[in-house]
């Protein structure tokens, strides 16, 4: 069974200080954090790049700090030397957002660095089989890729449980409106990578959050059927 990781979303977190915002999440007790790279092409935002990405490595070892960077961008191919060259440890590309799925994969794990693909809320599930047992995780997203704060999307958890039914040593992540009011749902379904950026950045305890998080994860692989 995959282990529980939380991933603190730095989009929720402060970009004036991003060195401070990793070292804190690190101290709360997060497992990886989730670095949100977005063109304004494949959403409407922009964010940051491996350059920010980069200047976030020289303060942090790969092994001290896990950078899960999701490229909400076109053409993730063009990306892959940038971002092991910025030091990302996961490199999370969009299946809608390639046809070269398998060309991403193999040179971002040539590069060194873990592959994941994600799908937005009406992209079928289906679409990874092909690419799943190439793959080091999947990201089901839980809302509409491209903006923060929105509401969790819990018709998309038949995808998790899909997934999880199938390929039990999967990493899973879900990615979208998580909280310690919506995670059960996620946790029951089988995520055991969960991504919260307003729940965990504006709380009064992080600390207490993260664990929260965690706990549900662990409950859920305990007492599920498909965990058994």
């Amino acid at each position: 069974m995959s282990e529980a990781k939380i991933a603190p979303s730095l989009l929720s977190g402060d970009f004036s200080n991003l060195e401070h915002e990793v070292g804190r999440m690190l101290e709360y007790g997060s497992d990886w954090l989730h670095v949100d790279i977005m063109d304004s092409q494949f959403v409407p935002s922009l964010t940051i790049g491996p350059i920010v990405v980069k200047a976030m490595r020289n303060h942090f070892t790969k092994e001290k700090a896990f950078f899960d960077c999701h490229l909400m961008v076109m053409n993730p191919e063009k990306w892959v030397d940038e971002f092991a060259d910025a030091g990302a440890n996961m490199f999370c590309f969009h299946y809608e957002a390639t046809e070269k799925h398998m060309e991403v994969i193999n040179r971002a794990h040539e590069r060194g660095m873990l592959v994941s693909c994600a799908v937005k809320p009406n992209t079928p599930v289906e679409v990874l089989d092909p690419l799943v047992q190439h793959l080091d995780m999947a990201l089901i997203m839980t809302v509409e890729p491209g903006k923060g704060g929105q509401s969790f999307r819990s018709e998309c958890l038949p995808k998790v449980n899909y997934l999880r039914k199938r390929y039990p040593d999967l990493d899973i992540e879900v990615d979208g409106g998580l909280s310690p009011k919506t995670v059960d749902a996620a946790s029951d379904a089988g995520a055991n990578v969960i991504v919260a950026g307003t729940a965990v950045f504006k709380a009064e305890n992080p600390t207490q959050v993260i664990a929260e998080l965690r706990n549900s994860v662990l409950k859920a692989q305990e007492t599920k059927p498909w965990a058994k």
